[in-house]
C-alpha cells in the first residue's frame, strides 16, 4: 500500500503542521464512531428485499434497474457461474451479496469468490469480505460511485480485478489492480476478454448484449 501512504502523507501534511491537530483529530474520532453507530442500525434495519448499501455515514436506496441492466446482469451471471461452476473455482453471485470493507459495505451487480476464498463460508452467512472480482453495471444514477468512491475502496481493498459493464452504450471496461492501482486493461465493444482472476475464462463482449451467442457460449462451458 505504499502509493495509498503516499498520498495520504501529502493530504495530510498541512494538518500535521497546524496547532490544532489535536482538535481535528477528536472531531474524526467523534464522526467516526457517530458513522460507526449509524452502520449498527443499517444492518438492524435492512432486509432482504432492500437493495441498498452504506457508503461513507449514508445510506444509498436502488430504485429498480432497466430491462438492459437486467440482460446484462443475467447474461454475464450465467457465464461466469457456467465456467465457474465446471471448474470449481469458486462462487458467483448477485445483486444481493453484501460485502463489508472497513468503512462501507456495497452490493455488487456480481462478485466472484475464489475457492480459497469462499470455503470458510457458510449458509447463514449475510455479510462477505472483499471479493477477488467485481463487476458492476452502470447507469446515471449509480455511475457517479461505481467511478468514484467504489473504483478507491475496492482497489484499496485488495479486490484484484473490476469490470464495469454499460448497458446503453454497450462498452465493457476491465481493471486489474497493479502496485495498489487499477490499470485499465480493455475497453471496447467487440473482441475477447481474458480474466485474469477466474483463470481461463475467456469470452467474447458480445456474448454479454447478445442472447443467442451467451446461450450458444454457456452451453460450450457446461459441454453441452
Amino acid at each position: 500500500m505504499q502509493i495509498y501512504r503516499l498520498n495520504m502523507i501529502d493530504v495530510l501534511a498541512p494538518l500535521v503542521k497546524s496547532p490544532f491537530l489535536k482538535d481535528y483529530v477528536a472531531q474524526l474520532e467523534n464522526i467516526l464512531m457517530d458513522e460507526n453507530d449509524k452502520r449498527v442500525d443499517f444492518y438492524n434495519s435492512i432486509s432482504e428485499k432492500d437493495k441498498a448499501e452504506f457508503i461513507n455515514g449514508e445510506v444509498i436506496f436502488h430504485s429498480p434497474v432497466t430491462r438492459g441492466h437486467l440482460f446484462v446482469s443475467q447474461n454475464l451471471m450465467q457465464l461466469m457461474k457456467a465456467y465457474v461452476d465446471v471448474n470449481e473455482l469458486g462462487e458467483v453471485h448477485a445483486e444481493k451479496a453484501m460485502i463489508a470493507l472497513s468503512r462501507n459495505d456495497y452490493e455488487p451487480d456480481l462478485c466472484f469468490f475464489s475457492k480459497e476464498k469462499s470455503a470458510s463460508f457458510n449458509d447463514d452467512q449475510k455479510l462477505f469480505p472483499a471479493p477477488n472480482l467485481v463487476v458492476e453495471i452502470i447507469s446515471k444514477s449509480t455511475e457517479k460511485n461505481d467511478r468514484g468512491v467504489k473504483f478507491n475502496d475496492y482497489s484499496r481493498h485488495g479486490i484484484e480485478e473490476y469490470w464495469i459493464v454499460n448497458p446503453g452504450t454497450k462498452i465493457f471496461e476491465q481493471y486489474l489492480l497493479r502496485n495498489s492501482k487499477y490499470q485499465l486493461l480493455f475497453k471496447g465493444k467487440s473482441g475477447n476478454v481474458e480474466s485474469f482472476v477466474i483463470k481461463g475464462f475467456v469470452f467474447p463482449v458480445k456474448a454479454i448484449f447478445d442472447r443467442k451467442e451467451n446461450s450458444r457460449l454457456s452451453k460450450k462451458m457446461l459441454g453441452k
